[in-house]
Order: structure tokens, then sequence, then C-alpha cells
């Protein structure tokens, strides 16, 4: 069990896998888009850095396969499991209670904001979004919520759920645990040790189209959406 030694220690995934293991991952999983508050939670390089640690993960939860392929994949399908429950339940909170949130005031885990940029996201990017919102911060949290919201078809919604799901945890697990293995086998180096430069690189690469949408992006005007919630 590791020891909570500074604020730091919430935003390195190391931290979490070593504290929680398999299931906190997948709680944290979980809350990013099922509880709402889990925006400010690694979510990318958790998953990736847990693919580094996927073997160990599965035997200290519940014996290993002998193979490093089954191992990361049974932690790669329980990611994306707790991936779809939690949007799923995200579409559900829209659907029913969703439309009150526009006139929720902003808090220390709530920002308005957040909420219109996702509505912008699915609007501009329709059924797609829900697939392409998994790789990126912020925007995933909430846009489960947004579908609701607009009603999207439940069916639709769950077909896209799965596919983002699949393919963001199946991709960032599988990338973590065998450029692990690339990376020592070829060059000798071993990513456990590099691990803050690991997650400031995906970091960056997955806020950057974030930073430079809300930068850079035109203005939106926030008031066609108080129009609609005094209708």
């Amino acid at each position: 069990m590791e020891d909570f030694n500074s604020w730091r220690d919430l935003m390195n995934p190391e931290f979490y896998i070593k504290m929680g293991g398999f299931w906190l991952i997948l709680f944290i999983v979980f809350a990013e888009t099922g509880l709402f508050v889990g925006f400010f939670l690694p979510g990318d390089s958790l998953l990736f850095v847990s693919g580094i640690y996927a073997v160990e993960i599965i035997k200290e939860t519940f014996g290993s396969t002998g193979s490093d392929f089954l191992d990361t994949t049974i932690l790669a399908s329980c990611v994306a499991l707790a991936a779809i429950i939690g949007n799923e339940i995200g579409y559900y909170f829209g659907v029913k209670t969703g439309p009150a949130l526009y006139k929720k005031q902003d808090t220390l885990l709530f920002k308005k904001k957040y909420l219109y940029q996702a509505h912008d996201f699915f609007e501009k990017h329709g059924a797609l979004a829900i697939i392409m919102a998994r790789f990126l911060p912020v925007v995933r949290t909430f846009t489960p919520i947004v579908a609701g919201i607009v009603k999207m078809d439940k069916k639709e919604f769950l077909r896209d759920n799965v596919i983002g799901a699949i393919l963001w945890s199946f991709i960032l697990i599988f990338a973590g645990h065998y450029l692990d293995k690339l990376f020592q086998e070829q060059f000798g180096i071993n990513l456990k040790e590099k691990l803050e430069l690991i997650i400031i690189i995906i970091v960056l690469v997955t806020t950057l189209p974030v930073i430079i949408k809300f930068v850079f992006g035109k203005k939106e005007d926030f008031s066609k959406y108080e129009d609609k919630d005094s209708e």
C-alpha cells in the first residue's frame, strides 16, 4: 500500500495502481463518466501505465494466467466494461436530469463551461463524438450527459459507447504493455523509470486539442443555451 505524500500523487497514475490496484483503476475509469467527478484524475495516462503493470496487476488480483497477452486482455476488457457502464449512467443521467445542469451554479467539481464544450463537440461530430470523446480528457466526462440531453437513440449510443470504450482501453493498455517490452528488449530502457516523462507526453498529446480549441477556437455565445433553459 502506497502512502499519500503530496497532492502531486493525485496526478500520478502509478500511485493509484500501487495504492488500490485493479479495483481502484476500474473505479476511476467508471467515476470519470459515471460519477462526473473524475475529469481531474489521470485517465489516458492511467491506462497506459496500467498496461506497463498489467501482468503484475492481474497476478495480484486473480493470479497470473501465464500469458502476458491474456493478462493484458483481461485488464483491458475489464477497463472497457467499467468505461461502458460509466457512460451508460452518464447518458441516463442526461436523459433524466441533464437540462437542469445548465442552470446549476459552478462548483469546485462542476464547471458549466465543460458542459457547453461537450455540447458543441457533440453537435459538430454527431454520433462519432461518443467514440472520439473517449480520447479527450474532460470532454469524455460530459459527452454522455449531453447525448442524453439531446435524446440520442439508446441503441446507437450503446453501440458507439462500446466501440469507443474498447478502442480506448485496448489501444492505451496494449500500447503501454508492449511498448515497455519493446523498449526493454531493443534499447534496454525500462519505461517504469521514465514514467514522469511519459505522463507529461500523454497529457500534452491528449489535452493539446482541447487547449487549442479553448485558446484559439471561436468563442461561443452561451446565451443560446440559457434561452433554451428558460423555455
